[in-house]
C-alpha cells in the first residue's frame, strides 16, 4: 500500500485588535537593562505587538473559520495546541465546545498539543501529516492560539509577544486542489538543553535540516524562502545562518510588524509572503523554528507548475 501524499492548505491568522507600539511596553525600559540590552529599536526589530481582549478560543475560532471558508466546509479532525489554554482541566471541556462551536465544527475527534512551546504549531502539523498519510484522517485543522498571560510578560530576553492564533488544514492528495505539498517534517532534541535559561541550538537546526534534505538530495541552499521564528533580529539572523541559510533566504520584516506570535510564527511568515508574491510554484519552502533544546521542520513544495 502507497503511502498518502499529504497537503497543507489554506494557512490563516488573526492578530489581536489593539495594535500596541513597544514604546507603550510600560516595563520594557526595565526589561531591557536586566537583560543587558541596548535601547536600539532598529537593532532588535522593536515595533509593534497586538494585544487582545478577547478569549483563546475566540481567537483560534475565528482563524479555523478563516481556514474552513477558504479550503474546506468542514474537518474530520482538529489538532489544536497552545502554551497556556486555561487550567485545571475541567475547564478545557467548555473550552474545546466554544472553539468548535464558534468555528462551525461538529463532534469531530480533537486532539491537544502544548508541551513543545512556541514550536507547537510545528509539532501540531506533524502530527496532522502522520494521521492523513497513515489513512486516520483526511482532513485534519490544526490551530494555535496564545496570548500574553499579563502585559508584562510583553518582553522575554529574544521577543516582543503578541497575541494571536493561526490555522491550516493537512488534507490527503485530492480533497482539495492547490496547496503546498508536505514533503517531510523532521524534529531534533537534546533533553539535557530543554530547560528555558538554554540558548536556542543551531546544532539542532543542521540536524533538522539533514534529517528533512538529505534524502531528497537537497541542500539549505534549495531553500526558496525559511518561514522561521519572529524573535529579535540578531538572534534569529545568528542562528539561521549558523544553520546555514543565507539572509536572502530570511523574513525579518514581520518581527518588527507583529513581534513573535508564539508557535503562530511561521504561518504566519508564509501567508504575508504568499500575499506579497514571494511563494512561488514548485519551489520549496521550509517552516521551521526552535525552543531551547528542540527544533522542528516542515518541508514543503508550492503545488502547481
Amino acid at each position: 500500500m502507497s503511502e498518502v501524499t499529504a497537503y497543507l492548505h489554506q494557512p490563516r491568522y488573526v492578530l489581536g485588535e489593539f495594535e500596541v507600539a513597544h514604546t507603550s511596553i510600560g516595563n520594557l525600559p526595565a526589561r531591557a537593562a536586566e537583560f543587558k540590552m541596548a535601547p536600539a529599536p532598529d537593532l532588535w526589530g522593536w515595533g509593534s505587538v497586538r494585544r487582545t481582549e478577547r478569549g483563546l478560543a475566540e481567537l483560534a475560532a475565528e482563524s479555523a473559520a478563516a481556514t474552513l471558508r477558504a479550503g474546506a466546509s468542514d474537518a474530520d479532525a482538529v489538532v489544536l495546541c497552545s502554551t497556556r489554554v486555561p487550567g485545571p482541566s475541567e475547564g478545557h471541556g467548555a473550552f474545546m465546545e466554544t472553539f468548535l462551536a464558534e468555528a462551525g465544527l461538529g463532534d469531530v475527534p480533537f486532539y491537544g498539543q502544548n508541551m513543545n512551546r512556541c514550536v507547537n504549531l510545528l509539532a501540531a502539523i506533524d502530527t496532522a501529516t502522520a494521521f492523513v498519510r497513515a489513512g486516520r484522517h483526511r482532513r485534519v485543522l490544526v490551530v494555535t492560539t496564545d496570548s500574553a498571560a499579563h502585559e508584562d510578560d510583553r518582553m522575554a530576553s529574544y521577543a516582543l509577544f503578541s497575541d494571536g492564533a493561526a490555522s491550516c488544514l493537512v488534507t490527503a492528495d485530492g480533497e482539495i486542489e492547490g496547496g503546498y505539498e508536505i514533503l517531510a517534517c523532521a524534529s531534533a532534541e537534546d533533553r539535557r538543553r530543554l530547560a528555558h535559561s538554554n540558548e536556542i541550538s543551531a546544532d539542532l537546526a543542521r540536524t533538522v535540516n539533514e534529517r528533512l534534505l538529505t534524502p531528497l538530495g537537497m541542500k539549505p541552499g534549495d531553500i526558496a524562502g525559511l518561514m522561521h521564528a519572529n524573535i529579535f533580529k540578531p538572534v534569529i539572523v545568528m542562528k539561521e545562518r549558523q544553520a546555514g541559510f543565507t539572509p536572502a533566504q530570511l523574513h525579518l520584516d514581520n518581527i518588527t510588524r507583529v513581534g513573535h506570535c508564539f508557535a503562530a510564527d511561521p504561518l504566519i511568515n508564509l501567508v504575508d509572503r504568499a500575499e506579497a508574491g514571494h511563494v512561488q510554484p514548485g519551489r520549496h519552502y521550509l517552516l521551521a523554528a526552535g525552543v531551547p533544546g528542540q527544533r522542528i521542520g516542515v518541508l514543503l513544495r508550492r503545488a502547481g507548475v
